[in-house]
């Protein structure tokens, strides 16, 4: 039997707040336990919430750019559970009427092809504390600098069909709320976090089939490994005459599998109801107006404009729009440049790239900056080096800290575009190679290629390859 996979996430999307929700505590990552949790926080009696006004903007700022339908009437609603990191036992949240509802984001596919996620809704909750384990045996430790920090959920319609668009999905929702500078995106920290809905179905059934959901997957590896994993599980299961159960499991990294952790439970099982504490949030058009002004270039927008702007592939404007900061380091480089856009994407998406990557850093700490990469791109332009040549002064750059010229000069690396001197060097490869001369002038076209690398190698790869292989072809046709 063919089997159709459907996916829905829940992304969790910690805000970029300075104080929480509900309560004036920080929200600054790495504080000692609990040293940044007050009375509201820690649930003592007589104490009550007062909503943060930065939460709800940044909610509306997300809204706005996924096209979707901000409340202008939404409400917290109090969801009951009892568990040691919930002091309360409860956890505000928005249930019914959401501040975000209805919009949609779109991803490319990796053939190209673009998928229309819907997105049911977004709402603003408080995070809960965090259990400890590690070096306290036999009991757990409470950690509750982490409760009442704003979240906003994003809830996804079930359009996903593997997890290559799940993951697709994640990193779009991801480059979109540090675009929005809403969330720094940290997952390692906690900060951009999922949970995913995987079920399975005949193909050509509309109905779904029962889900599990998978908690808290922070990477975007894990998320592909642990739906993966879902789906065969749950197959397997199906085909070999058993019944999935909703419930909830866990990623165990480790051993490359989903187990369960604990049956599902329903909204009614929560005991949703209002808030008595907290006034619903009226949101009137200047607000909203006032938030939809200040929206920064959308990483589509961004995208589409490279294209349009610098004549750049699709496939280029996306990975340099894939963050704020890296389209900012590539605009930079060709203002610095001033033409030749194609061939500064190519160094910001190649060589910096690597290096980037290598040394496990972002964009903002880059060894070589924007200026620096300009000016080696520009002694390409101005042939005072070859394109082979600039990789070597690169890794020089990025080693020493010195300015392209500097490294140029010192090394003496300037290309050669004398043409006698090349021709020189032409003639003396010829002289020293008279059986591939000989062979080359009788047919053989392919041996062009070794006079090529025999005059480089002569000049120190100094020589410049147009001059040479136009110089190269009237010398060895004789």
């Amino acid at each position: 039997m063919e089997w159709e996979t459907v996916i829905g996430l829940e992304i969790h999307a910690q805000l970029a707040t300075r104080s929480k929700i509900f309560s004036s505590s920080a929200t600054a990552y790495g504080a000692a336990p609990n040293t940044q949790a007050n009375l509201v926080d820690l649930g003592y009696p007589g104490v009550l919430p007062v909503l943060n006004a930065e939460a709800v903007r940044m909610a509306v700022r997300f809204g706005l750019a996924i096209g979707a339908r901000i409340a202008r009437h939404s409400v917290f609603a109090r969801k009951n559970y009892f568990y040691p990191d919930l002091p309360k036992g409860y956890q505000i949240s928005q249930y019914e009427l959401p501040i975000v509802a209805e919009g949609a984001l779109e991803i490319v596919l990796d053939d190209g092809t673009r998928k229309r996620v819907g997105i049911t809704r977004a709402h603003l909750e408080e995070d809960a504390g965090k259990s400890l384990h590690e070096g306290l045996p036999g009991v757990s430790g409470i950690d509750l600098n982490r409760a009442g920090t704003p979240l906003i959920e994003i809830v996804s319609e079930p359009d996903l069909r593997s997890a290559k668009e799940a993951v697709a999905y994640m990193k779009k929702v991801h480059t979109l709320v540090r675009y929005l500078e809403i969330c720094d995106g940290n997952m390692q920290e906690g900060s951009f976090r999922c949970d995913a809905n995987v079920s399975v179905r005949p193909k050509g059934q509309e109905k779904f089939g029962t889900r599990a959901e998978i908690k808290n997957l922070n990477s975007f590896r894990f998320v592909e490994k642990a739906i993966n994993y879902e789906i065969e599980r749950q197959i397997e299961l199906i085909e070999s005459g058993g019944k999935v159960v909703q419930e909830t499991r866990l990623y165990d990294p480790d051993k490359g599998e989903t187990r369960s952790m604990r049956s599902k439970e329903e909204a009614n099982d929560y005991r949703y109801f209002p808030d008595p504490d907290l006034l619903p949030v009226e949101l009137d058009e200047s607000f909203i107006d006032v938030v939809r002004a200040a929206l920064p270039e959308l990483p589509d927008e961004k995208a589409a404009r490279f294209v349009r702007e610098y004549q750049l592939p699709e496939y280029d404007a996306g990975v340099l729009t894939a963050s704020r900061e890296l389209g900012a380091f590539y605009e930079e480089v060709v203002r610095r440049v001033g033409s030749e856009p194609k061939l500064c994407a190519n160094w910001v998406m190649g060589d910096l790239a690597a290096f980037l990557n290598k040394d496990n850093l972002e964009i903002g700490n880059s060894k070589v900056d924007a200026a620096g990469l300009a000016l080696l791109v520009a002694r390409i332009v101005d042939q005072t080096i070859s394109g082979k040549i600039a990789k070597d002064v690169f890794e020089a750059m990025w080693e020493s800290g010195e300015s392209a010229d500097a490294i140029i000069e010192r090394k003496g690396l300037r290309q050669i575009t004398d043409t006698s001197a090349i021709e020189r060097a032409i003639e003396e490869v010829m002289s020293k190679n008279p059986g591939q001369l000989a062979d080359y002038r009788s047919g053989k076209d392919k041996l062009f290629g070794f006079f090529v690398g025999q005059v480089m190698k002569a000049t120190g790869g100094k020589a410049n390859p147009a001059q040479l292989n136009e110089l190269l072809k009237q010398k060895l046709a004789g």
